[in-house]
């Protein structure tokens, strides 16, 4: 089996692309540990607290991260993964990528970012063994300016097991429900738009909207972040959807970028409707038929106007949209896709050689052992060291044949080199 270690980022959007794109790595048949990184979150905020002047700030911000980095290291060292997939501004120094460098284990980044608005690419990508994007040109020709060749377009995706349809309950729909709705962050562009459709029966989620007295009456839980698993249930609830691209002008309601955010395919794999602006990018990965699309304000305001009174022609959209999703976008795929790649560039890469059985197991060891690789999802050929691996990722205590297992194993270790 192919062991892949997941660093997630302290905290922002791209850590539930990270939990989600584990969860993909298992399905593709990989052992997957994550380094859960925003365990160290309110420990990193409270540095905040200390009021010691912005220089000795910095300091201590960049002595903890080396803190956690080198946590990462330890967490590598004993899980022994043939890949480390980094997620974007996960807290991983360039010192602790060269380590992992010389000790030949290879490292992947998926930068999950707009590389215009978030430069600090430039800094790390270098050091990474493979760099996944969410876009194409001129990111591809840029990256391969600073030396970095190993570049894989890989867009975002859902996850069917928690992007799906539901059955909602009265009080759900009551607290979710409406025509329109929006989930994300309040950027200009947004606000701007938003205040065109106040006639509307309308529900903004999410944080970021202060300041905006025309929307606050709008905006739900009084701008509180919002769950995933209430993200579905909203988008479940809306009749429309909105899914308006960020963008820091006001100028241009429709920034016309190129990546597509994960609310697209989260809404697709809900098989909710949504009105999304239109993408450099987004023919690719859906058809007209699939998602419907605006390329302005008057565009979005008539598409509103258009679709409030059609549910049967929202459920047909919704309906192939999801079928698009299942097929071709999910993390499974994602990720089936950077191991692919991987193969592809990188010498040597792929599943090691299971480590055999010790010798002279009992028989009810052997029943035992067999239980748990159907319990862990591992596959009937699994070695002993996968198993072994497998169990020192659990968070529930152990049983006393998997206490034993582990204690084979380091005895192992110690009289069998």
């Amino acid at each position: 089996m192919i062991r892949v270690l997941v660093v997630l980022p302290l905290y922002g959007g791209s850590l539930p692309v990270g939990r989600c794109a584990a969860r993909g790595l298992r399905e593709a048949g990989c052992l997957v540990e994550t380094f859960e990184a925003p365990a160290f979150y309110s420990a990193f905020t409270a540095l905040e607290d200390l009021r010691v002047g912005a220089e000795r700030y910095e300091a201590l911000q960049n002595a903890f991260l080396q803190v956690i980095s080198q946590a990462v290291l330890s967490k590598a060292d004993a899980f022994a993964p043939d890949l480390v997939l980094c997620l974007a501004q996960a807290p991983l120094s360039p010192l602790a990528l060269k380590r992992l460098r010389a000790k030949k284990v290879p490292t992947a980044m998926w930068f999950v970012e707009d590389f215009r608005l978030f430069p600090y690419w430039r800094a790390f990508a270098p050091l990474y063994d493979l760099f996944a994007v969410i876009q194409k040109e001129p990111f591809f020709t840029e990256l391969a300016a600073i030396g970095v060749q190993n570049v894989l377009y890989l867009p975002l995706a859902a996850d069917p097991s928690l992007h799906r349809p539901l059955r909602l309950s009265a009080e759900e729909k009551k607290e979710f429900g409406s025509t329109l709705s929006f989930m994300g962050a309040g950027y200009p562009n947004r606000r701007k738009a938003f205040v065109e459709l106040l006639r509307h029966d309308f529900k903004i989620w999410g944080t970021e909207w202060e300041g905006e007295p025309r929307l606050a009456p709008l905006v739900q839980r009084q701008g509180a972040r919002i769950s995933p698993e209430d993200t579905v249930r909203i988008y479940n609830a809306s009749a429309i959807n909105l899914n308006l691209h960020s963008s820091v002008r006001t100028a241009e309601i429709v920034s016309r970028g190129d990546f597509v955010n994960p609310r697209t395919f989260e809404l697709a794999a809900c098989e909710a409707f949504q009105l999304v602006d239109q993408r450099v990018l987004l023919d690719e990965l859906f058809t007209p038929e699939e998602l419907a699309r605006f390329d302005s304000l008057p565009g979005l305001l008539a598409a509103v106007a258009h679709y409030r009174d059609r549910p049967d022609e929202r459920r047909r959209m919704a309906a192939k949209a999801r079928e698009r999703v299942l097929a071709e976008h999910t993390y499974a795929r994602r990720m089936s896709a950077l191991l692919a790649f991987a193969a592809e560039r990188l010498p040597d890469f792929g599943p090691r050689p299971p480590a055999a059985w010790p010798e002279h197991m009992p028989e009810d060891m052997r029943l035992a052992v067999t239980r748990l690789l159907e319990e862990l999802q591992l596959p009937a050929d699994a070695g002993f060291d996968d198993l072994s691996a497998a169990l020192r990722t659990k968070n529930s205590p152990l049983t006393e044949v998997e206490t034993a297992l582990l204690f084979l194993e380091e005895w192992k270790k110690l009289y069998s080199g």
